[in-house]
């Protein structure tokens, strides 16, 4: 009874073990016999495999190994391995009835009988193919990121220790500081930075923050094996595992030594943009101002011009008209240097020796600065001509020998060369590539530091005390070497002095010998008496202008704009000449003188303007006189109007026209 219980007991629990391992559906658990042959087979080792029990027991394991495997012995030596060692364990690919390989984890274990001898296996495999995929794309996934990060060469990326040491490098790295990975792997970052930096605790700092905050990003200066310093834009980020664990740092570096060097040069384009247009405001604003100044200094001039015909024999008026009439004529030199500045002012180019021109005013330079500035004159015996206006340089040369001798408040020699330079397309100059004349006033005064010589050609600036100077001189020498064409260069070193060089170009005198103007008479002849027409908007320049005509024997209508000058030829009312101002509202002197000209082509006309700058195609074959103009001026531009006039009737070529400025 009791061996029939035991009995009954062992079959239940062999049955119980029997339903636990069919029941197992993630494992295939089967037994071999020692051969190698299945003798049982649960629902896992179905699932994995295909193969029904029915299919399979009796059948051979190595059925789902692979050929080559199978060649290989690897069936054989696996039962022999667990044989012998106690247990064989390997992970390798397996066939299933379709043919299909999967990854197997496989443990085989032999199976002992009490006596000793060998029943058979256990045999355990199961499928890791999804698991293998998974591990396979995350290899592959964190390879091509290692190849990415080693790829790239315009960022230093690379992983820090938590102590900041260098675990990994990249080829960016090693371009952007010139370590190979077995120079630096292993090293303390700290390295990199400058030694104020690091005195500053600056790579301690810049952990402390990443560690803390999550993230350090920061510009700064980095030194590269060489000692070379660049600037670079860092990033630090702290790598942390599942559990919150500091593992190291990420850092990221990139060179942004060029970015920051091509804004400095956009901004240095930018300051000079800005320069540039305030100086043009400046100028216009300038030019508008001389031109209304101008206005009025000929009306004072041509007033007073008038007066002193009226007063003569008055010793004591005629002083203050002496006396107004040079104050007028400083005005009028103030407003030259404005024009001058604005590149507004008229200039009578011609061919200048410059040798000849320095020698001929030496006397009044030296008699200007004194015995204390010697006079200096230093240039080759054979030296080009060049095309300028005579009398506007020999202003700008004085105004720089002055200059120099404010230079030097205790004396001190002053030198003026001229030599010939080129210029070819190679050099950044504003000058255009040719030959040139460069015309040098030098001395060993005071100079100018950088902000000062940077404004020395600023309108109005001047370094000198209240009263002693207008700040044009400089700026007026540079709009007149603008004008001619050339160009003013300023260099200067504080304690050592200062070099004013004008550079103007060279000419040949016999091309340009015709471009000499002719001088206004110093008397007035009483020409005969016309019919003038003046048209001005402004009504003293109107006024006398006319009362200076009428001085001299014309009859005079006033007109005070184009349109009422108009009015006066639909009337049919007959004029010997036309004086028109340039600069009016609506329609300017040359619109007034076109529209004129398809009423009577024949009229002569002269043009009045404070400007130097008209349209080309308006005052082509003028003959031009500097305004604000006195009653010789005009007495003169009038008769070679008549003068033309005269060869034009012989010729009968176009009516000739006279612009007096």
């Amino acid at each position: 009874m009791n061996r029939e219980h035991r009995h009954t007991d062992a079959n239940s629990e062999n049955d119980r073990y029997r339903l636990l391992v069919d029941a197992i559906t993630d494992y295939a658990i089967y037994m071999l016999d020692p051969d190698g042959i299945v003798t049982n087979w649960n629902a896992g080792a179905q699932r994995f495999k295909g193969y029904t029990a029915e299919e399979i027991v009796g059948q051979h394991f190595s059925r789902f190994y692979s050929p080559e495997d199978r060649s290989d012995g690897l069936p054989a030596r696996a039962l022999a391995i667990a044989r012998t060692e106690g247990k064989f364990e390997r992970e390798g690919w397996r066939i299933r009835k379709n043919g299909e390989r999967f990854w197997a984890h496989v443990v085989i274990d032999p199976i002992w009988a009490k006596d000793g001898t060998l029943i058979g296996f256990a045999k355990i495999t199961r499928d890791l193919t999804e698991r293998r995929a998974a591990a396979e794309s995350l290899r592959q996934s964190e390879e091509q990121f290692r190849l990415l990060v080693q790829s790239v060469t315009d960022y230093a990326i690379y992983r820090l220790d938590p102590q900041g040491h260098i675990a990994s490098w990249n080829s960016g790295a090693e371009r952007i500081k010139g370590y190979t990975p077995a120079e630096i792997i292993g090293s303390h970052f700290s390295r990199f930075y400058t030694a104020e930096d690091r005195l500053a605790g600056e790579p301690e700092r810049a952990l402390s923050i990443a560690r803390e905050r999550g993230r350090f990003t920061a510009e700064g200066w980095r030194v590269r094996k060489d000692g070379s310093r660049f600037r670079a834009s860092v990033l630090l980020d702290p790598i942390r595992d599942d559990k919150g664990e500091l593992l190291g740092f990420a850092k990221v570096t990139r060179d942004v030594t060029e970015r920051d060097e091509a804004q400095r040069k956009l901004d240095i384009a930018r300051e000079a943009l800005f320069q540039s247009q305030k100086m043009e405001a400046i100028g216009q604003l300038t030019g508008g101002v001389a031109h209304d100044f101008n206005n009025l200094l000929m009306a004072i001039l041509s007033s007073l011009t008038l007066l002193e015909r009226r007063v003569s024999g008055d010793a004591s008026a005629q002083r203050l008209i002496d006396n107004a009439r040079q104050g007028a004529e400083r005005g009028a030199a103030l407003t030259q240097r404005m024009l001058a500045f604005a590149r507004r002012q008229e200039l009578n180019p011609e061919p200048v020796d410059i040798p000849a021109l320095l020698r001929g005013m030496n006397d009044l330079l030296q008699r200007t600065l004194g015995p204390s500035h010697p006079i200096g004159l230093q240039f080759p015996l054979s030296l080009p001509w060049v095309l300028a206006d005579a009398n506007q340089l020999e202003m700008a040369l004085l105004n720089l020998a002055v200059n120099a001798r404010d230079a030097m408040p205790d004396g001190g020699a002053i030198s003026i060369t001229a030599s010939e330079a080129t210029v070819d397309d190679r050099k950044p100059d504003g000058l255009a590539p040719g030959r040139y004349v460069k015309l040098a006033v030098v001395d060993t005064g005071t100079g100018m530091d950088a902000a000062t010589l940077a404004r020395a050609t600023e309108p109005f600036f001047t370094t000198k005390g209240i009263g002693k100077g207008t700040g044009l001189g400089l700026s007026m020498i540079h709009g007149l070497a603008d004008q001619m064409k050339g160009e003013l260069v300023l260099r200067s070193v504080i304690g050592r002095g200062t070099s004013a060089e004008l550079w103007l170009p060279v000419t040949d005198p016999r091309q340009d010998a015709g471009v000499a103007p002719t001088s206004a008479p110093e008397t007035v002849d009483q020409p005969r008496s016309l019919r003038v027409l003046v048209v001005d908007d402004d009504s003293l320049v109107l006024m006398n202008t006319a009362a200076l005509l009428e001085d001299m024997g014309y009859v005079v209508t006033e007109a005070n704009s184009a349109v009422e000058a108009l009015a006066f030829f639909k009337d049919d009312t007959a004029f010997d000449l036309l004086i028109t101002d340039q600069a009016m509202p609506n329609m300017v002197g040359t619109q007034l003188i076109e529209r004129v000209r398809e009423i009577v082509p024949d009229l002569p006309v002269i043009l009045a303007s404070g400007y130097g700058e008209l349209p080309e195609a308006a005052i082509q074959n003028i003959i031009k006189v500097a305004k604000p103009f006195g009653q010789a001026q005009l007495a003169a531009a009038i008769r070679k109007v008549e003068v033309e006039q005269q060869a034009c009737s012989r010729a009968d070529p176009a009516p000739a026209s006279v612009v007096v400025r």
